[in-house]
């Protein structure tokens, strides 16, 4: 029993390869793509599927000619089936590929000859450029004939929603956070303490949590894939909501999932801050040398800390860490990041969040 199954499923996949497929020229007005060119790649891709015997461009010519048949300009359903009938093929598959904006729109239909009836249809929207138009083709024709499709390249071709790479948009809109930044920043350890102190004591009379307000510039240097290569240069200054102004600059290498927009970077960040030379009594107590003198009991190690009664402002380095994700409301994004510096008298951690607009290149 098992022998006569598998011998009739043979026949009739024998039968439906056997068939005969004739793939007209489509209709279209992309740019440098003409509909002979577009047919003989829809021809090309249907063959690759293995379902049909296909006619190849040759032969089709050859046999129009012999018959006097005008398949250059047939895109309708009748003129197809009249051509498909004088060719002696089982099937035709015609259509058109058009430009509407931004979006390009696939038409394909499958008519059977005996029948004279559309057998299969798929209309389909895509958001790519005309670059891509063989992965176009591909995606359609698998997609009609029920065949496996790549369903994350699909989803790049046809999603408006999705973020970009530069399969999907590679000339014009991609996915650029320059823009405000604006957050908090939290000191802990040693320098929340020193913050927090009296400026008696060379505090700040501060709270260790302070706002940020920078702008960040954005650098695209990799955006192959799923991921995009990204430097960043971030200007910022903090403290203002407390009467004070600390400016620094981070600068960031990172990555950013193209797919959900999700990002890591780290790199250094540079600060400006009051440092005061002084020294700590043997009760812990520190005491800071103003002036040229700056002799200190013997025993005492002379070290430089914050302190706000001092005139020197030097660069204080770091090593932040960063991570977040880009969220997107139509051609607003608005980037959502967490960071952490540690640092030997304490870490620093903190939030910041934008927006911009996307812009053509």
């Amino acid at each position: 029993m098992k022998k006569i199954i598998l011998t009739v499923l043979c026949l009739l996949g024998n039968a439906i390869y056997s068939q005969k497929l004739a793939v007209f020229d489509l209709f279209t007005e992309l740019p440098d793509m003409s509909p002979s060119q577009l047919g003989n790649l829809v021809r090309l891709e249907a063959d690759k599927l293995g379902k049909y015997e296909v006619l190849d461009r040759f032969d089709l010519s050859y046999y129009a000619n012999q018959k006097n048949l005008k398949i250059s300009d047939c895109y309708g359903k009748t003129c197809m089936e009249e051509n498909g009938k004088a060719l002696g093929v089982d099937k035709v598959l015609g259509g058109s590929v058009e430009k509407l904006g931004d979006i390009i729109v696939v038409n394909l239909k499958l008519i059977d000859v005996d029948s004279a009836k559309q057998e299969k249809s798929l209309v389909k929207e895509f958001v790519v450029p005309t670059t891509e138009i063989k992965a176009i083709i591909e995606l359609s024709l698998r997609e009609m004939f029920g065949l496996e499709n790549d369903t994350e390249l699909m989803k790049k071709l046809t999603n408006k929603a999705t973020f970009e790479s530069t399969l999907s948009h590679p000339f014009a809109e991609r996915l650029n956070l320059n823009g405000p930044r604006m957050g908090f920043t939290c000191f802990t350890g040693t320098t929340a303490k020193i913050l927090h102190a009296s400026k008696n004591e060379g505090g700040f009379e501060a709270r260790p949590v302070m706002f940020q307000f920078g702008y960040q510039f954005e650098t695209q240097y990799l955006n192959e894939g799923n991921y995009q290569g990204l430097l960043e240069f971030i200007p910022t200054l903090t403290g203002m909501d407390q009467g004070m102004v600390i400016p620094s600059i981070s600068i960031l290498n990172g990555l950013r999932n193209n797919k959900n927009g999700w990002e890591f970077a780290f790199g250094p960040t540079f600060n400006l801050v009051r440092m005061g030379t002084g020294y700590y009594d043997s009760n812990g107590t520190w005491v800071y040398l103003s002036g040229s003198n700056k002799t200190h009991p013997t025993g005492t190690e002379l070290e430089k800390r914050l302190d706000s009664r001092s005139d020197e402002v030097s660069i204080n380095p770091g090593f932040i860490i960063a991570a977040g994700k880009s969220f997107r409301s139509g051609k607003l994004n608005i980037p959502l990041n967490i960071y952490i510096i540690p640092a030997k008298h304490g870490l620093r951690m903190g939030a910041s969040f934008g927006f911009n607009g996307k812009r053509k290149k």
